[in-house]
């Protein structure tokens, strides 16, 4: 109650502030230990206006059962588990395709693919093995999420068409469907709640 309380008295002090000023009254100023900030005249009184990062609150979690509260422990397992390969595929992605945009020929572009698919099986190949069915369900979702781009439409932009509809069948058979896109405000809701966790620093 007391966190909650601390909270709104310090949204009802920043929200108290008058709206945006005009250039006129926007000034920088030497603050502490000489850190310039951005101020503004406010009847004759300079006051340091200070942009705040964003703070997530996570109410703590109520479980109906036992079942319940395992299931969401399992959840937050594996989001935890895949979550570092998800983001590498997000860096990767830029990587290769900054890489791609670079090469001016198909037949550069195909040896450099293949050389960095090379790279990723050596690094990667033993680890992504060891991963449960619910773990590569929800890195699946976690790659669109982190490229904007389904998992399919990865494989097809840097292997093909015919390696993403091999790979595409090929999951099928086991249950996986490269097309499954992320929904942060639906159906992946518990994994986008527990990723931003991860990024707050709080799991």
């Amino acid at each position: 109650m007391k966190r909650i309380l601390t909270y709104l008295i310090v949204q009802f002090v920043l929200l108290s502030f008058p709206g945006p000023a005009s250039g006129q009254d926007v000034l920088m100023r030497e603050g502490i230990r000489g850190t310039v900030v951005m101020a503004r005249i406010v009847d004759g009184d300079t006051i340091p206006v200070i942009d705040l990062a964003p703070v997530a609150f996570f109410a703590p979690r109520i479980f109906k059962n036992r079942a319940d509260e395992n299931r969401y422990r399992r959840l937050v397992h594996n989001v935890r588990r895949v979550y570092p390969y998800a983001k590498l595929a997000g860096i990767k992605f830029e990587e290769y395709n900054e890489l791609l945009l670079e090469l001016p020929t198909e037949n550069q572009r195909k040896r450099a693919m293949k050389q960095a698919e090379m790279e990723l099986r050596a690094q990667f190949e033993d680890e992504l093995k060891r991963l449960t069915f619910s773990q590569g369900l929800i890195l699946i979702k976690l790659v669109d999420r982190e490229t904007s781009h389904t998992s399919y439409d990865v494989v097809r932009e840097f292997r093909g068409m015919v390696s993403a509809v091999f790979w595409q069948g090929l999951g099928r058979l086991f249950g996986f469907n490269l097309r499954t896109e992320y929904d942060p405000e639906g159906e992946d809701k518990l994994i986008e709640e527990i990723v931003q966790m991860i990024e707050a620093g709080v799991l």
